[in-house]
């Protein structure tokens, strides 16, 4: 669109979802205010890897939806993915920031396949687009599921 060219956005273009073609530019930054595995970082640090991370692929960065502190709370994230569908993507500041319930996140990987979307996750350098992909990162969460019952010293 003629918008987009002027203020420098990239864009996808004939993107058909059902019988429309709609543009998708940017990826949407997801941060968090709480620790996630025991780790915690700054939201302004959080964005700054984020930012970085789109520069380094060369993608718009869209400004960050920030999670609420409570527990086991994904509403930004929820909020995140109803927009996936006019967006590439979402940036998530690390994989560790997803829901720990397995159903949960295979709701998530769900969408993002359906919607040809990719999420990408700064602190690991990773992308999410394809079933593989997830595999994957499944494997990882079991891992860091299971370190914290493994032997500490002999």
């Amino acid at each position: 669109s003629l918008y987009a060219r002027h203020h420098g956005l990239r864009l996808i273009t004939n993107y058909q979802k059902g019988s429309q073609v709609t543009e998708r530019h940017g990826l949407r930054g997801y941060i968090g205010s709480r620790p996630y595995f025991g780790s915690r970082a700054p939201q302004h640090v959080q964005n700054l890897v984020i930012r970085d991370y789109c520069s380094r692929i060369d993608k718009p960065f869209l400004l960050s939806a920030t999670e609420y502190a409570m527990p086991n709370c994904y509403m930004m994230l929820e909020r995140v993915m109803q927009e996936i569908t006019e967006i590439e993507g979402i940036i998530l500041y690390s994989l560790f920031m997803l829901p720990d319930n397995r159903e949960r996140r295979a709701r998530i990987w769900d969408t993002v396949l359906a919607e040809g979307a990719v999420l990408h996750a700064a602190v690991e350098a990773y992308n999410i687009s394809t079933e593989e992909d997830i595999r994957r990162v499944e494997d990882i969460w079991r891992i860091h599921e299971t370190m914290p019952n493994c032997l500490q010293s002999l």
